[in-house]
């Protein structure tokens, strides 16, 4: 009996993966800190729809964050460029609430280069 080991599932043909969404997303900053929204740990999830539709649901440092349509724009638009990709849909949202603890170790090492301590 010839048994083979089931492939990983994987998303449909011309559709982004979820990590190649993530690694759009890396060209988005917060302007007030040098660092993508990635590293920083404001990207909660990412779902892609089989339509072609990209759902991020992220946070911002602060509430009361003044560039929020700006990094809204931005990671609209970047991950907008990828194959397959016919929507990108960005919420904002505040629970969990965003903490230093959520950064990456390279986002640490980023922040720490510009002087700020974490």
């Amino acid at each position: 009996m010839d048994t083979e080991t089931p492939m990983p599932p994987t998303a449909p043909t011309g559709l982004p993966s979820k990590e190649q969404v993530l690694e759009a997303l890396k060209v988005v900053k917060d302007p007030e800190i040098p660092v993508n929204v990635v590293d920083l740990g404001l990207i909660y999830d990412v779902e892609i729809q089989p339509s072609g539709l990209v759902e991020i649901t992220m946070t911002l440092t602060s509430v009361g964050c003044p560039v929020q349509d700006l990094i809204r724009s931005d990671a609209e638009l970047a991950v907008g460029r990828l194959d397959g990709v016919s929507e990108v849909q960005v919420e904002f949202v505040w629970t969990p609430p965003w903490g230093p603890d959520k950064m990456t170790e390279d986002g640490k090492r980023q922040m720490r280069m510009f002087g700020f301590n974490v």
